[in-house]
């Protein structure tokens, strides 16, 4: 009997984080950090949970796009689509005037990620395996199909990718057993917003230390002085050996070639959310080359890969390095990115591209390009997703988790049934549910609670219901 998707559900669902200062920093300083949820049910009872990561207001814009795009696969056997993942991301972006508003960008896009998510965790329980495990266990073949490529076979062709992925199936089962063992290496940001006290931040890092991280990031940009003083601060704490009592890390060990490790084997990031132009970003970080960043993120406008070329040949001679991509909003601005050697480490987004189908579209260009993928996740269920893209990276595209790290900011993750875990090496848990698929199904109790505008929470902050617009 044939399967038919027969609805779906948006919630737009608003957690008050700007009351405590998570997610600060120098461009978003009131973060309320949101979903735009999705589920897609069937006549068989098989469903898909899907959501884009938003701060606040405008979550009920996404909302609204998101119905526009799954109103398209109401009547379609989810079969028909999971038996080439990549050609139903091409028909999914496929519709001429929703794609106008696009096209492949903006608040489209972001929609787009949360119903081809939805699609991609429907598929994984189809198959009772956790999202991660359902791709590794592709043949290259099915990978390759699987993957969206319009735009960028100028630097990646199928062909190229299918010889990348034949190469790495060897290994795959030994590198699959080894992180399974050891979870995937990590990075923490909650101890560093820009909003928090001298006292929380000192605490916070104290306490990452103890939990088994050594790379740290903090938020720069609002004010130099201020930035300077709070990166020492920082750095006496993680460079310090009395604060690691069970040993640290060696800082000539290859995983940390070329971070800037101080003594203990501690790194520092800094991250600066868009707010200079080139000349200042410049100016700004080579001020802050004694606190010895490894890279400084997002200097610039995330559209300008010009700019951060520029900025990444200034920063070579201070061993700085260049990330970005939690805002570049689509492949081709990951292909130029690459292609003009405008970054030293590739950080994805699982909501900003739209979708696991995209998302591997990059993880192959940055395995050619040989650079790094570090994930950004420091937002509402970003964890939960990226966990499984930076596995899937390692064990059937990179087959490299050395250099990698994956960011973890411990936020909201009380919300999700399948919530990520973390090691005492400061390290990933591999999801190894088999009914989690994507790992983003949200608890009702949670929706109930937090869905604007008259969840009970947001009821009772304003005191009465209001009509929804």
């Amino acid at each position: 009997m044939t399967t038919r998707i027969t609805h779906f559900e948006t919630h737009d669902i608003r957690f008050p984080t700007s009351l405590t200062g998570d997610g600060t920093d120098a461009m978003n300083t009131d973060c309320d950090y949101s979903s735009a949820y999705v589920t897609i049910y069937t006549d068989s009872g098989l469903i898909g949970h899907g959501m884009t990561f938003t701060i606040g207001r405008g979550t009920d814009i996404v909302c609204h796009a998101i119905r526009q795009l799954a109103g398209r696969l109401v009547g379609r056997d989810p079969e028909s689509f999971f038996e080439n993942m990549g050609k139903a991301w091409d028909w999914m972006c496929s519709d001429s005037q929703l794609r106008w508003i696009g096209p492949e960008k903006g608040v489209i896009h972001l929609a787009t990620a949360a119903v081809n998510n939805a699609l991609w965790d429907m598929f994984a329980r189809a198959r009772g395996k956790p999202l991660w495990k359902l791709i590794v266990d592709m043949t290259p073949e099915e990978l390759v199909n699987a993957t969206a490529f319009r735009y960028i076979t100028d630097v990646l062709t199928r062909e190229e990718a299918l010889a990348m992925l034949t190469a790495k199936e060897a290994g795959k089962r030994e590198r699959e057993a080894l992180v399974t063992e050891v979870g995937y290496p990590a990075y923490i940001t909650s101890a560093g917003w820009l909003g928090y006290s001298d006292e929380k931040v000192s605490h916070l890092t104290k306490e990452a230390i103890a939990s088994g991280f050594n790379h740290f990031k903090m938020k720069v940009g609002a004010d130099f002085k201020d930035d300077l003083r709070r990166g020492k601060m920082i750095r006496s704490i993680i460079d310090d050996p009395a604060n690691y009592p069970s040993g640290f890390k060696d800082p000539s060990s290859p995983e940390l070639a070329g971070k800037n490790a101080g003594p203990t084997g501690a790194v520092l990031m800094i991250d600066a959310n868009q707010v200079w132009d080139v000349p200042q970003a410049i100016e700004y970080v080579t001020g802050l080359a004694e606190i010895k960043p490894w890279f400084i993120e997002e200097p610039t406008a995330p559209d300008d890969a010009l700019g951060h070329a520029a900025i990444r040949r200034a920063l070579k001679p201070y061993g700085i390095g260049v990330a970005t991509g939690e805002h570049a909003h689509n492949r081709i601005m990951f292909k130029q990115l690459f292609q003009a050697e405008a970054i030293d480490v590739c950080q994805i987004d699982s909501c900003r591209l739209a979708g696991v189908s995209e998302v591997l579209s990059v993880l192959l260009m940055a395995a050619k390009f040989g650079v790094p993928v570090c994930p950004h996740a420091g937002g509402v269920g970003l964890c939960e997703y990226v966990i499984h893209l930076s596995v899937i990276d390692y064990i059937a595209i990179s087959g490299t988790m050395e250099r990698n790290v994956l960011e973890f900011a411990d936020h909201l993750h009380e919300h999700f049934p399948y919530r990520c875990t973390m090691n005492k090496r400061g390290r990933y848990n591999v999801p190894s549910n088999p009914k989690e698929g994507y790992s983003i199904e949200m608890y009702k109790e949670s929706i109930a609670e937090f869905e604007w505008p008259n969840g009970s929470y947001w009821v009772g902050v304003r005191g009465g219901k209001v009509e929804s617009t």
